[in-house]
């Protein structure tokens, strides 16, 4: 793994998941042919995509080198960013009169500080999956019991119901493991290995 502490291993793209707590940093080089940093700098703004306005976003500005645009976020700073999904736009910004014009936009969801949490980090469908597994091995918890798929409870629904629901928590957390792995490049378990 390249060292991110050193400007060269930067990625040259806005990274699409970034954690609460750590350092932030990428940097778009693609930028300076257009955009001469001795004339122009680049800003982000960063909105939750499930709203509240003002109360969750912030901005990022970039740092001006004669190759690229970076950026560099500190852990202390980011330690304030909940944990969302946000929408972003990057604005290019003329310096000799503050016109501007968006340049890219796009996603960036943010995980909790896991260093900073006691909260519960499993994903959506691992929740509902182990609610289902708890509800038909007759061990689930109040919670569990009241949890609901499509409005109905998971204590009310039938066997062959919770069985379909499970099949289909099941595959979908299968695909968060599968592509965890692909991003950690590690076997999916879909190939089998053949030696000779």
């Amino acid at each position: 793994m390249a060292n991110l502490f050193d400007r060269s291993n930067y990625p040259t793209q806005e990274p699409a998941t970034l954690a609460s707590g750590d350092r932030w940093v990428w940097k778009r080089p693609d930028f300076v042919g257009s955009y001469p940093t001795a004339d122009y700098s680049l800003t982000y703004e960063f909105q939750d995509d499930a709203g509240g306005g003002s109360a969750n976003a912030f901005t990022i500005i970039a740092i001006l080198t004669p190759d690229a645009y970076i950026v560099e976020v500190p852990s202390a700073t980011t330690a304030g960013y909940s944990a969302s999904t946000y929408r972003w736009s990057a604005f290019i910004t003329k310096t000799a009169d503050s016109q501007r014009v968006t340049v890219d936009n796009g996603f960036l969801t943010v995980s909790a500080n896991y260093a900073d949490t006691t909260a519960d980090q499993r994903s959506h469908a691992k929740k509902v999956l182990d609610s289902i597994q708890a509800v038909m091995e007759n061990r689930a918890t109040i919670d569990q019991s009241s949890f609901s798929i499509a409005g109905r409870s998971l204590s009310r629904m039938s066997v062959d119901e919770l069985f379909q629901y499970r099949d289909r928590y099941q595959t979908e957390y299968n695909a968060e493991i599968k592509r965890a792995r692909i991003k950690n490049k590690k076997p999916t378990g879909n190939m089998i290995g053949v030696r000779f």
